[in-house]
């Protein structure tokens, strides 16, 4: 293995398929950064069939020291938008271009090719079609759409007219900022334009960052909503519920990795496999459109290996501002009238001193991802479902990752329990101890 460097550059991406048995790159030390131009997540890949898992993330890096059973926590140090321009919306896929999940294979509806490259002709929703025989190969199009223009420094954004929606598909991949190792079809190829006008706030974060799981899966169904995609699926890339579980949740759609967060990843292979992208520009809780701005961006990430400690999926130490109103720990002037009310009941047991943790369930629906977040919080920290509820309901919230299945179980954890978990240094530098 090559010497483990401070830093890594990042710019080779996937085939759509996260595979533990390819060659990551590094090492990377423990401590060190990864450095990554990232490409646009969803509808890019979504709309070229030569990509199998419905994204585009980057190549795995290999941490050093990062043994099965062990932690990494990945604190996002930057993230910056490139893109110019990008265009998103509601989709629904068409019958006749895939089998079974047109994420995942697509095949041509004419010469029966599967996962066939393609050619742009023009613009609009029939622009992507088949190399070999020429048909209209999308296998998703748009049922409301908009195409979306970045101010230069990309604190805003607009959704454009007719005309501005054409200009960017004229010259797609120069608006999106396409990295050149990326394959994908720029989405405003589409040229979308169906609500113009509506100004957002860029806010970016990543849609994908996580670790590679321990059997091949695809990389927007490596989470356990889509990832219910799989199971018993007439592809080659079938699953049962129980292989399922090799899965990691790094497709989290969680607008809270953004800039300043820090996100534990389990560690399900040797090396990690630290991955990233889909960056998205802004999204509301729930991303209940199915899909927000897709971008190019610029990446900066922290990698420390924690050692012996297991966790089942990832957890999130959110930036302050973002955490659930319970969830922030007691000011100074709330700890001390909270001592006051102990000594006028006459309690002897001493206050907790605790700090906030965001863990992340996923499941083929919000019961069920739920249900997971509160059994993986149950079974990191030795204590009851029962118990996670009650301090869930006190001194958190159960918000909404993504619809139709990941959330997030916040609430304020013993700082002795961090303690255990070699969570409590990070905690501290985020929220103060």
């Amino acid at each position: 293995m090559n010497k483990a460097r401070e830093s890594i550059l990042v710019n080779e991406f996937v085939d759509g398929l996260l595979d533990p048995d390819k060659e990551m790159l590094g090492p990377v030390k423990s401590g060190g950064h990864i450095i990554a131009n990232t490409s646009p997540g969803c509808w890019g890949p979504m709309i070229t069939p030569k990509l199998r898992g419905g994204h585009e993330v980057t190549k795995p890096v290999f941490v050093e020291g990062a043994d099965v059973g062990d932690t990494i926590a990945v604190t996002i140090k930057s993230i910056r938008v490139t893109s110019m321009a990008t265009a998103s919306g509601n989709d629904a896929p068409v019958d006749g271009r895939f089998v079974g999940d047109p994420f995942v294979a697509v095949k041509c509806p004419e010469c029966g090719t599967m996962h066939p490259d393609t050619v742009i002709k023009g613009t609009g929703q029939t622009a992507i079609r088949c190399a070999s025989c020429g048909a209209d190969v999308t296998p998703f199009q748009f049922t409301h759409a908009y195409t979306m223009a970045f101010d230069a420094d990309k604190q805003v954004g607009i959704t454009l007219d007719k005309q501005g929606a054409d200009q960017t598909a004229s010259n797609g991949h120069h608006f999106m900022a396409t990295p050149e190792n990326s394959i994908q079809n720029p989405i405003v190829t589409f040229a979308p334009h169906d609500m113009p006008g509506v100004i957002a706030r860029v806010r970016p974060f990543l849609g994908q960052l996580g670790t590679t799981p321990s059997r091949v899966i695809p990389d927007s169904h490596n989470a356990g909503d889509f990832g219910s995609f799989l199971i018993d699926a007439p592809h080659e890339y079938t699953l049962t519920k129980e292989e399922l579980e090799d899965r990691t949740d790094g497709h989290m759609d969680i607008n809270r990795a953004r800039e300043g967060a820090v996100v534990f990843c389990p560690v399900k292979v040797p090396g990690g496999g630290v991955y990233l992208g889909d960056m998205h520009a802004m999204q509301g809780d729930g991303e209940i459109a199915g899909h927000t701005t897709d971008v190019s961006g610029i990446v900066t990430l922290q990698v420390d290996v924690i050692k012996n400690t297991t966790i089942e999926g990832p957890i999130l130490l959110p930036v302050k501002e973002d955490l659930p109103h319970l969830a922030v720990p007691p000011s100074e002037n709330e700890r001390k009238q909270a001592e006051a009310l102990a000594a006028s009941w006459g309690q002897q047991a001493q206050l907790e001193e605790a700090l906030p943790l965001q863990f992340v369930g996923t499941g083929p629906d919000l019961n069920e991802a739920t249900t997971n977040g509160m059994q993986r919080a149950a079974n990191l920290l030795g204590i009851t479902v029962p118990e996670v509820m009650n301090r869930a309901t006190v001194t958190g919230s159960i918000e909404i990752g993504r619809h139709p299945g990941v959330v997030t179980v916040t609430f304020l954890v013993p700082v002795s329990w961090l303690e255990t978990l070699s969570f409590n240094t990070y905690a501290e530098r985020q929220y103060g101890g």
